[in-house]
């Protein structure tokens, strides 16, 4: 509900603004588009599984299920590392320089975002890896313990390690490493607080949002990365159910985050969400049944 609700909010204020946002916020929105297609592809299944105490569907269900989650967690990961890499460009280049990431360059790199996990994610059914159910049996996945005795599967989660989680994460650790050097070595020579101009104070707070986006996001996935990998040398059976279940849904809730994210640290999403509510409002008073002379001052205050 909080993934819905929220990254519905963001898609909603996107398109209200489309006409001034910035080509780096497009990714912004490629994320919010991949977090709500997550939750709208999968979790009701594993909801549905759990109440059930075990995988409603067969093997096409299971497969389509970790399909959906391998296809929406590659497209986070490289989301978030395009949005280090250009938000690096940008604090470390002219402003001229800054400016040649367009719209257009940005959709092409949104483009190849979504080419790049499809491709990952159709690996597995045209026969290098596998999808299978979880050790705890109410969700699927990549069927991690088939790859320590498969030299196939072996090769397909080594290379998939490496070039979606763990370059990915390297890159985005550098980027906002050299951003933050950066920024520190600019306010040296700054010696008084108040002679920063507003715009160093907003791209140190734009930088400190997509920080903690991608600090949200590899924190939640990260246990989950950890079980898998010991799933890859070791029986399934060596960890307890629960040990299983929790990095599961820990990195499930990665994407209920950024909602809040945006809303502490930006005025305008804190402005268009207010907003919304006044029109969600205004919409309820005019709907409602009550007939009486009231309604329409009522309507014209929560308008």
């Amino acid at each position: 509900i909080l993934t819905i609700l929220g990254n519905s909010a963001v898609l909603a204020t996107a398109v209200k603004r489309s006409s001034l946002l910035k080509s780096p916020e497009l990714l912004t929105v490629n994320l919010a588009v991949a977090d709500i297609g997550m939750a709208i592809s999968m979790y009701p299944l594993a909801i549905a599984s759990a109440w059930n105490h075990a995988w409603l569907g067969g093997d096409a269900s299971c497969i389509y299920y970790a399909l959906m989650g391998f296809l929406f967690g590659v497209c986070s990961m490289m989301t978030l590392c395009a949005m280090a890499v250009i938000r690096f460009f940008v604090t470390n280049s002219s402003k001229s320089n800054s400016n040649k990431i367009t719209k257009n360059t940005v959709c092409i790199l949104i483009t190849f975002i979504w080419l790049y996990s499809l491709f990952w994610a159709i690996l597995p059914l045209v026969g290098w890896g596998y999808y299978g159910p979880e050790p705890f049996g109410i969700s699927c996945t990549i069927a991690w313990s088939k790859f320590h005795n498969s030299s196939n599967g072996f090769s397909f989660i080594l290379s998939m390690f490496l070039l979606c989680t763990v370059l990915p994460a390297l890159t985005i650790v550098a980027c906002y490493l050299g951003i933050a050097w950066k920024v520190h070595k600019a306010y040296q020579e700054i010696q008084n607080i108040d002679r920063i101009p507003n715009a160093a104070k907003l791209e140190k707070k734009l930088t400190l949002m997509a920080v903690l986006i991608s600090v949200g996001f590899l924190s939640s996935w990260t246990p989950y990365a950890a079980a898998s990998f010991w799933s890859i040398f070791n029986s399934s059976d060596s960890l307890q159910p629960i040990v299983t279940l929790l990095p599961c849904l820990f990195a499930k809730s990665s994407t209920a985050y950024n909602p809040f994210i945006y809303y502490i640290f930006s005025k305008t999403f804190r402005r268009e969400i207010k907003q919304l509510q006044c029109c969600c409002g205004w919409q309820v008073h005019f709907f409602s049944t009550d007939n009486s002379a009231e309604n329409p001052v009522s309507m014209m205050w929560s308008g």
